[in-house]
């Protein structure tokens, strides 16, 4: 059962220097950035104040989910149906903090797998309480994070940076939500959970990994862009721009880039046969192609999600990192939904031969730009209504269909 009750989201803005001006936030439902900056360099970054929450959803956003899920609206009624009934949605929900998580290659000891549970545990128990108020679920997520972080200390083993950015991200939406409009969560306890994210996540999420897969450095800045917010870190929040910036022209394709592919800055991969080993064995590029198309589809998903949650982050925040890579993510996202629908690969690309395995990983980028952007995304419309109501990939995606389809938010402009 709905409750009649809603959280209260007590503003929790810290004043900081500036060149971005935000909208005075007094009414829930007026809380939004009222203008954005497309900033292209790190001086025009610095914002006024954080906004929270702000991580990936912003409080009008959840304001809107409510409303549609109390009204029966579909697909938002379903899509939250699917959340309350997973294991995740249970208040006999049981987390397993550890001290040190081990995350090597190939591998995913219980505790590698349960961090990561434990943190999409806490962001659906808090949006669940978002929607239906019922304070049972806030303290489930409280109990989550303040389980790990009475204990957490590190992480260790070669997937470390990627794990650590899965839960990472998780843990900062959680941890937005419920310190944004639940004052019960005490002080002392919130302060521990930043320390636990300052020391046992920041410092492998922003490790430099050029040479890597690119949706390890996706996935990472997702988590290090979230952190910043709730930490209200001006200067993280800064370099997890920057780093979105470098990286996202690097991984997705446009003619306008040249007859290559960008390389990673600041990494090795920067000859013709080092790219095409690269992008695994591609040599024809187009637009819209993606450094792991030609390894999977699942990779791919990885990294369009991860670009998603970052813009769409520093959106809530009021800076516009969509709009200057607004055409290489529409590109991307057409290019990935036509074949994951089924049309057949030509012999130029990938061999003829696509695993089309993406996950539900299109609602946030395709929020944007189609609901405030007004840009034609014919293939990724088709792709995400088809797997609607999404749910969770069980690492750092989840209810997305609950949270972005059709909810650009009030008091959005481009």
């Amino acid at each position: 059962m709905l409750k009649p009750s809603a959280p209260k989201w007590p503003r929790r803005a810290a004043a900081l220097a500036t060149l971005v001006a935000f909208g005075a936030c007094g009414a829930l439902a007026a809380c939004a950035p009222a203008s954005r900056v497309s900033a292209t360099s790190a001086g025009q970054d610095a914002v006024t104040a954080f906004h929270h929450p702000g991580v990936v959803i912003g409080r009008s956003q959840l304001d809107t989910v409510r409303a549609r899920v109390r009204a029966g609206r579909e697909p938002w009624r379903s899509a939250y149906e699917k959340m309350r009934t997973s294991r995740y949605g249970s208040l006999v929900y049981t987390a397993h903090p550890a001290e040190v998580v081990p995350c090597p290659p190939n591998a995913g000891p219980p505790s590698c797998l349960a961090e990561r549970e434990d943190a999409i545990a806490a962001y659906t128990q808090a949006l669940l309480w978002s929607v239906d108020g019922d304070e049972a679920h806030v303290r489930k997520a409280v109990e989550i994070m303040d389980g790990w972080s009475k204990v957490m200390k590190e992480h260790t083993e070669g997937n470390a940076g990627l794990q650590t950015a899965w839960a990472g991200s998780s843990w900062a939406r959680a941890a937005d939500i419920v310190h944004a409009g639940y004052p019960k969560w005490g002080a002392a306890d919130v302060q521990r959970f930043k320390w636990m994210l300052r020391k046992a996540y920041l410092p492998a999420v922003t490790a430099k990994v050029p040479d890597y897969n690119g949706n390890w450095e996706l996935a990472m800045t997702d988590a290090a862009i979230g952190i910043a917010v709730f930490l209200e870190d001006r200067d993280l929040f800064t370099r997890s721009l920057d780093r979105y910036r470098a990286r996202v022209p690097a991984y997705f394709y446009l003619g306008s880039d040249g007859k290559l592919p960008k390389p990673p800055p600041g990494g090795t991969m920067n000859t013709p046969e080092k790219l095409a080993t690269y992008w695994f064995g591609q040599r024809t590029y187009t637009d819209g192609l993606g450094q792991e198309t030609c390894r999977n589809f699942m990779h791919i998903g990885y990294s369009l999600a991860a670009s998603g949650h970052i813009a769409e982050t520093a959106w809530q925040q009021g800076v516009d990192l969509y709009g200057p890579t607004a055409e290489r993510l529409r590109a991307a996202l057409e290019f990935h939904a036509r074949y994951q629908l089924g049309e057949v690969a030509p012999a130029w690309l990938c061999g003829g031969k696509v695993e089309r395995t993406m996950g539900p990983d299109v609602e946030v980028a395709l929020n944007h730009l189609r609901n405030r952007m007004h840009l034609k995304l014919p293939e990724t419309e088709k792709l995400a209504e088809r797997q609607r109501p999404s749910g969770t990939d069980d690492l750092f995606v989840a209810w997305e269909t609950l949270t972005h389809a059709e909810n650009p938010g009030r008091g959005s402009s481009v």
